[in-house]
């Protein structure tokens, strides 16, 4: 009910650094020098210096600090959803912002309801780092 189609939230800003991305390499996994040798990626790659995670960007995105997300009771997202647009490097600040696409009551549970978000995440210099869809099913008010 608090969510109409339209409705805008935006995140605080939340920087990656490279200590971020070497966190993540350990707990995915993933030590592709894409994301671990600044050499490595300015000789193989039209990048200037490594980079971040898709999955880390987006595993960033839906816990940066807003508001108005934070007010919500997320009982789970279904979906997820992104595309990845440009490289985030170490250093750049992202910001999320969710647009609420669809808001309805659940059809199988009226204490719930499902929310249809289009997310962009950019950085600092207004580059769109990621852009994609959200699907959370929420905790309506009481009736």
């Amino acid at each position: 009910e608090d969510l109409p189609p339209g409705t805008v939230l935006t995140s605080a800003a939340r920087t990656i650094s490279a200590q971020d991305i070497a966190d993540f390499c350990e707990l995915s996994g993933d030590h592709n020098p894409l994301h671990t040798d600044d050499e490595w990626v300015r000789a193989n790659t039209p990048f200037a210096q490594r980079i971040a995670h898709g999955l880390l960007v987006l595993g960033v995105s839906s816990g940066t600090p807003c508001p108005e997300m934070d007010a919500l009771l997320i009982i789970a997202y279904l979906s997820e959803s992104r595309s990845f647009r440009a490289p985030t490097y170490p250093g750049d600040a992202i910001v999320t912002e969710w647009r609420v696409v669809e808001s309805r009551a659940s059809s199988s549970k009226p204490d719930r309801g499902l929310v249809r978000f289009a997310v962009t995440c950019t950085k600092q210099d207004g580059t769109i780092v990621q852009d994609g869809e959200d699907l959370l099913l929420v905790a309506r008010r009481p009736a």
